[in-house]
């Protein structure tokens, strides 16, 4: 079944559509999920979580691209059960780590007073991911988008760990500069 039908079963607010969706989307969310959270059950609620959520956006919403719409809910979605259970205890892990790593060059944050700041900030970073090489524009969305590890990116793309780390601290240096430039930092 392709994207269409299955955003109009959802708009028909027939239930197929969330089986339709699992089976074409869900092995797909659950990575996203548990890249994030490292944890089969908390991935798995992340994955039914996000179903419920497309089910309750659609309508009104009509994503355009419905992959990326679910994987964008998955994402949020994990973050916030990750959030949630780091609350509970600091540590390590992925998600922190490459969170710090961006954050180096990213001020964080959910100001309201921001918000016009932020959608400049996210087009300047789509110019600027536009602007890359396929290679470094594919390693910096697998680590600061889905989060993987370095191993994990080294052997995605047949490349040494070392030159995964290189390329993407180069990265941020690149994208750091970029935005002083731009008064965006």
């Amino acid at each position: 079944m392709d994207d269409a039908e299955i955003i109009s079963l959802y708009f028909q607010r027939s239930e197929t559509a969330i089986s339709q969706t699992a089976t074409k989307y869900g092995k797909y969310c659950y990575q996203i999920a548990y890249h994030i959270l490292s944890s089969r059950e908390d991935s798995e609620e992340s994955v039914n979580d996000t179903y419920l959520a497309a089910w309750n956006a659609m309508p009104p919403r009509r994503p355009n691209a419905l992959s990326a719409f679910l994987g964008k809910l998955t994402r949020y979605i994990s973050l916030d059960r990750w959030k949630n259970r780091s609350a509970l205890k600091r540590g390590g892990g992925q998600v922190a780590l490459s969170l710090d790593e961006l954050e180096e060059c990213v001020a964080g944050g959910s100001d309201p007073e921001k918000e016009a700041d932020r959608k400049e900030l996210l087009r300047y970073l789509n110019r600027f991911l536009d602007s890359l090489p396929e290679i470094q524009r594919k390693v910096f969305v697998c680590r600061y988008w889905y989060l993987e590890s370095i191993p994990e990116i080294a052997a995605r793309f047949g490349i040494s760990e070392s030159k995964v780390t290189a390329m993407l601290h180069r990265l941020r240096q690149k994208l750091r500069k970029r935005l002083e430039m731009e008064g965006l930092l």
